[in-house]
């Protein structure tokens, strides 16, 4: 990949710096990149780290072709009002604040830019990221392009409607958290059946690891391998009917529910 596109980016806490990650990854030069922050501290990190550029809010977005909001969604209408006057009109905005419609985006600056909206989840910053992206009718092919390319850098990425990005949200964004609730119970479980805290952690952990990567590389289904591992009448059989009985199924149904419910009402 061989591209000139000066990339502005505001925010540059984990997910930001997990972005200038993938930037540099996908081969674009460090010095097309600049941050503004706060933080001087921060500041200094990484560009020290990355060999990135800093500069002001207003200096930062009104050179950017490329301008990425990585602020929390209940900063994201003060930040846009703040920079509306310096940007271009021809400048891509790729938003990953959490809930925060392209419409928002629009009103907010008051100008028709090619827009992208941007779903991420943590694992992101291990380069094992699920992004979901939606655009905006104005954005170009090669924008889109830079986009999917950049974040693919760090993880899979795919393009869904707008509509669907709040299932996106309870899906992978807030996926990893159900399945850390899932692993804490399970080391729970192995330290009440008598195994200790350290040997309870790495079974689980292991068992955890091991399992997503027989998923991921199999080319088989879920139900395929768990069908697989169940011996009639065995124990992993007993602690399957156990999840049945207790009606697993429904309750991770009701509980993504629940997550995209209250995406809609945080839009």
């Amino acid at each position: 990949m061989e591209t000139k596109l000066k990339v502005g980016l505001i925010g540059a806490g984990i997910m930001g710096e997990a972005l200038i990650s993938a930037l540099t990854t996908y081969g674009l030069n460090p010095k097309l990149i600049t941050i503004s922050e706060k933080r001087s501290e921060r500041i200094e990190e990484l560009t020290k780290k990355y060999s990135i550029n800093s500069d002001n809010l207003a200096n930062n977005v009104s050179t950017a072709q490329v301008l990425l909001l990585v602020v929390k969604p209940q900063d994201l209408g003060e930040v846009l009002a703040e920079v509306k006057g310096q940007i271009s009109s021809q400048t891509l905005i790729v938003t990953f604040a959490a809930g925060k419609s392209i419409s928002f985006v629009e009103d907010a600056i008051g100008k028709a830019n090619p827009i992208i909206r941007v779903m991420p989840n943590s694992p992101i910053l291990l380069g094992e990221g699920m992004s979901a992206i939606s655009t905006s009718h104005s954005v170009t092919a090669e924008q889109r392009d830079f986009v999917t390319g950049f974040l693919s850098a760090a993880g899979k990425t795919i393009e869904v409607e707008e509509s669907l990005q709040d299932a996106v949200t309870a899906t992978s964004g807030s996926g990893p958290a159900y399945f850390f609730a899932f692993v804490e119970s399970m080391i729970l479980g192995a330290v009440e059946l008598g195994l200790n805290q350290k040997d309870a952690t790495t079974l689980t952990v292991q068992t955890i690891v091991g399992a997503a990567k027989m998923l991921e590389e199999s080319g088989k289904t879920a139900a395929v391998l768990r069908e697989n591992v169940t011996s009639p009448n065995g124990t992993t059989a007993a602690a399957l009917a156990s999840f049945t009985d207790d009606g697993l199924e429904q309750l991770v149904r009701k509980a993504m529910k629940a997550a995209r419910d209250r995406a809609q009402e945080l839009a």
